[in-house]
């Protein structure tokens, strides 16, 4: 696999990390439109090849994250077996390791961030509020708010639908919706847009 098509997506200095997690592997790499799901993913082929596909619209420092994520699932199962868990002790070991490895690769203000992380690496990437965070900077025209930063009685929009913010339930917001009366659970690191 050439890293050369990726280098438009990556930050400086990936290189030398990439060429030795890539080694001998034969890997397909896709670069696909945003997707809400997921921002990246790992399979291996029927012809034992392996393939990752990452989302073209995140941010260089984002990107290789991903590409480090979806890459520490190839090294686990090569070194581990196919029986290990997808997102077990042996990839959280594979995965943290290769963070540390590349530290230098990230910002300097990011690099505390990706050292906490890599303690305990998650799953999804949604459930590290600091990257989240990190990687979602307010843009000066962006609307978007985390809902974890809205007070009971604040109403706001969730895809295009009105909310009544009611509570904390445990780490999540209860929230009503105005249109049915119905009752849902938000992440705090939901994106909506208050209103008055």
């Amino acid at each position: 696999m050439s890293i050369q098509p990726l280098e438009k997506y990556l930050p400086e200095n990936t290189h030398q990390y990439l060429k030795a997690w890539f080694a001998d592997y034969y890997i397909h790499i896709k670069i696909t439109r945003n997707r809400d799901s997921k921002l990246g993913d790992y399979r291996r082929l029927p012809d034992h090849s392996h393939e990752i596909t990452i989302n073209s619209t995140l941010v260089p420092q984002l990107f290789f994250f991903v590409l480090t994520h979806e890459l520490a699932h190839l090294i686990a199962f090569e070194k581990y077996g196919r029986r290990i868990l997808p997102h077990g002790n042996e990839w959280k070991e594979t995965f943290r390791k290769m963070l540390l490895q590349s530290l230098e690769v990230y910002d300097e203000d990011l690099r505390p961030v990706i050292i906490r992380f890599s303690k305990s690496p998650k799953a999804n990437f949604m459930a590290s509020p600091d990257l989240v965070k990190y990687f979602h900077v307010e843009k000066q025209d962006d609307k978007l708010v985390f809902i974890e930063t809205l007070q009971k009685g604040d109403f706001f929009i969730y895809r295009n639908e009105k909310y009544l913010l009611e509570g904390l339930i445990k780490k999540n917001y209860l929230c009503k919706h105005l249109a049915t009366g119905r009752k849902y659970s938000f992440k705090p690191l939901a994106r909506v847009e208050k209103y008055a």
